[in-house]
């Protein structure tokens, strides 16, 4: 949906075709946003046509002010890419603008990046950890998530009997299949779990990009001399939504799963466990991104070191499934109060209004 440049007063760039966590973040947050009052519009390519949103040329008018009556508007970057397109905008076109830059990095910047950061009129950070790595003020806020997306189950459809598989309860990890994002340890662990759990079935979805490929088969080769072939299975890539309500999405595989595993080895934040949470699904996760920030350990899930092992952690789960359960309940229960995404949504808006009022 196209909106007009001069009812804007916030834009959202997005200089990624292909879909990442940085697109998903300005997908689901813009529409919200807007219905809360703030005049933002996301710019780019890679983005659905009914988010709202203006052309490339349109930024030719940013050197008028808009209809608001504001003195300028904000580019809200979340990339090096859209931090230096907004810099030249600003500090040789002499637009009226000024740049904000939101942070998932938890590394050491290199050069490049701190020069544009230190060129920020406001920094945001989506953890804590991740704030720890910058070297100017920053406002921590932390990602949200669509709960009517990503809820309990609530029929038949939702419970794992309705998918066929065998297994009486089921344990997942999803996202691309590489080793950074820890699959191989998912899978090691169920080699070593399963057959000491008959009732359980391991589900992994996700998709192997080219470069990949070869891990992933690696993976299905290792299942299969482990015998466990009709135990883990490789769904490959799954819709993230499906037109047909009663069909495949990643958000109806977390409401049929009891435990949900993020095994990742490096994460910007990583969503996953929130979304599983959101659906009343036990966790466990590696130490990487946000996860600790997100997750209660003993509570609302278990947490291990980063490359670590996750056997012991995920046996405590498939000993007890009625333990799942409950963790699974007071990690909706978390979720709900503190990563709605309205509540993400809020937080920025504050953010923004305090720019505003910046001189």
């Amino acid at each position: 949906m196209r909106v007009s440049l001069s009812d804007t007063d916030i834009l959202a760039p997005n200089f990624k075709k292909r879909l990442s966590g940085v697109t998903s973040t300005i997908v689901q947050l813009v529409p919200v946003q807007r219905k809360m009052g703030i005049r933002i519009a996301a710019v780019g390519r890679g983005l659905p046509d009914d988010l709202p949103h203006v052309n490339l040329r349109d930024l030719a008018g940013l050197w008028r002010r808009p209809a608001s009556g504001k003195k300028f508007r904000i580019w809200h970057a979340r990339r090096n890419v859209e931090m230096l397109a907004g810099i030249v905008m600003r500090d040789v076109l002499r637009m009226k603008l000024k740049v904000i830059f939101t942070s998932a990095s938890q590394r050491h910047h290199k050069k490049f990046t701190k020069w544009l950061i230190r060129r920020m009129d406001g920094v945001l950070a989506t953890s804590g950890r991740t704030a720890s790595y910058l070297e100017v003020p920053n406002t921590v806020s932390m990602h949200g998530i669509d709960l009517e997306q990503f809820r309990p189950p609530q029929s038949a459809q939702d419970r794992f009997a309705a998918t066929g598989l065998p297994g009486k309860y089921a344990i997942g990890c999803f996202g691309r299949v590489r080793h950074q994002k820890g699959t191989d340890l998912f899978v090691d662990a169920m080699i070593e779990l399963l057959p000491r759990y008959p009732d359980w079935t391991a589900v992994v979805a996700g998709r192997a990009t080219a470069e990949h490929v070869g891990f992933e088969k690696e993976l299905q080769e290792k299942v299969r001399k482990a015998g466990l072939a009709d135990r883990i299975i490789f769904l490959g890539e799954v819709p993230f939504v499906s037109a047909d309500p009663a069909g495949d999405s990643i958000s109806a595989w977390y409401r049929r799963l009891d435990v949900y595993v993020a095994p990742s080895r490096t994460e910007g934040f990583g969503l996953t466990p929130l979304e599983a949470m959101a659906s009343q699904t036990a966790v466990v996760t590696s130490d990487a991104g946000a996860y600790p920030e997100i997750v209660i350990e003993g509570e609302t899930g278990y947490v291990v070191p980063s490359g670590a092992t996750m056997a012991p952690a995920i046996e405590n789960y498939l000993r007890d499934p009625a333990l799942a359960a409950q963790h699974a309940e007071k990690g909706l229960q978390r979720v709900r109060e503190f990563f709605p995404l309205e509540r993400e949504a809020k937080t920025i808006g504050d953010f923004y209004q305090r720019i505003f009022e910046q001189t």
